[in-house]
């Protein structure tokens, strides 16, 4: 744990750096891994874990392009069978998964090429260029020695107890990996599912608010895998640690499933509700009464569309009745057309069959 002294901005060509002391103050807090990381793969998906688990615990909110969540790598290269590391080398404040992943290949890459011509690789700092997907040199890199460590004499020893730990422990909140079994077991959700929604606490968070107003999880589950996280991604809110307070919140996204379940419209219409609730703020109950989205279920109203289809069509119905069956959804298409997409879909395939039957 440390506080930030400032910034350092580097002039792209190298030609000069400045510094920001405007984050002066700022706390830091720099988690070092082992030296146990093998592929560009692995590091990115370790990164990916450590914020989600750093994001549950609300100490951080993971935005790596604003600076809030960097990662420095050391990398060594070393010869099949070797069992010592080669000389490390380091790549300074990478600012997404991507880069970290990219630039661990290019470098490892670097290395190899550069042991495998005979040459000696030295100790340094280097920087990622993303444009270029390379890695260059910034500065050379001290050894331990260099840094001249010394006992601070006004540091009283940091002691920490096994019973202090344990009160830490079972003070913290629920972490991604447990909600994750809870989901899948508590809504018998998939275990895709469950990985999903648990990915982002905040998404985790605003399932369940929604979940709570209606149970149906499987159906919830289905659109916030697609509709929310769709218009997160659409709005740019994957950075921002709460989605509680956009448009749809978790109780309207529950109140529209409700209304899917419930027959009152279908799940076509749905959709374009949903879109409407993003762009108005309304609740899904008022945006179906303003523009009469009702869903058609009265069985005399559904077979005077199907009636007046069939009579407009009575070619394509004896080519149906004669083994044409593929016809069967131009028909509904046909009625859904006729009833402005409101009829119940499920009442319009029964009564269709029935009528085409004879």
């Amino acid at each position: 744990m440390e506080e930030d002294t400032g910034k350092n901005i580097h002039d792209a060509h190298g030609d000069s750096s400045l510094v920001d002391f405007n984050r002066c103050g700022v706390p830091l807090l720099e988690i070092v891994s082992e030296p146990d990381i093998r592929s560009p793969q692995e590091a990115g998906a370790y990164l990916r874990k450590l914020r989600t688990i750093l994001q549950y615990l609300e100490i951080c909110d993971g935005n790596m392009e604003e600076g809030s969540f960097r990662c420095d790598a050391n990398v060594s290269v070393r010869p099949h069978g070797a069992t010592e590391l080669g000389t490390k080398v380091e790549i300074k404040n990478m600012n997404s998964f991507r880069a970290v992943e990219r630039a661990l290949e290019y470098e490892i890459k670097r290395q190899a090429g550069v042991l495998d011509g005979g040459g000696r690789l030295v100790q340094e700092t280097r920087l990622w260029d993303p444009d270029r997907e390379v890695t260059r040199p910034m500065r050379s890199k001290e050894y331990a020695d260099d840094y001249r460590y010394f006992p601070e004499p006004d540091l009283l020893p940091l002691v920490v107890s096994e019973e202090w730990v344990e009160n830490v422990q079972r003070g913290l909140p629920e972490l991604p990996d447990a909600r994750r079994e809870r989901f899948a077991q508590e809504y018998a959700l998939p275990a895709y599912d469950a990985e999903v929604l648990t990915q982002r606490k905040d998404v985790a968070d605003y399932y369940e608010a929604a979940v709570r107003r209606y149970r149906n999880p499987k159906a919830l589950s289905n659109w916030v895998m697609g509709d929310v996280l769709r218009i997160i991604r659409e709005r740019k809110l994957d950075n921002t640690l709460v989605i509680q307070d956009w448009p749809v919140p978790p109780e309207r996204l529950a109140a529209l499933v409700e209304l899917i379940d419930s027959g009152e419209i279908s799940g076509k219409i749905a959709k374009s509700v949903f879109d409407e609730m993003v762009n108005t703020g309304k609740a899904p109950v008022q945006i179906v009464a303003e523009q009469g989205l009702t869903q058609v279920s009265d069985e005399s109203a559904i077979l005077g569309a199907i009636d007046a289809v069939l009579a407009a069509n009575a070619g394509k119905v004896a080519e149906y009745r004669s083994g044409k069956d593929k016809l069967f959804g131009f028909f509904v298409g046909q009625v859904m057309k006729a009833t402005q997409g409101k009829a119940n879909p499920q009442k319009l395939n029964e009564l269709l069959r029935s009528r085409l039957g004879g």
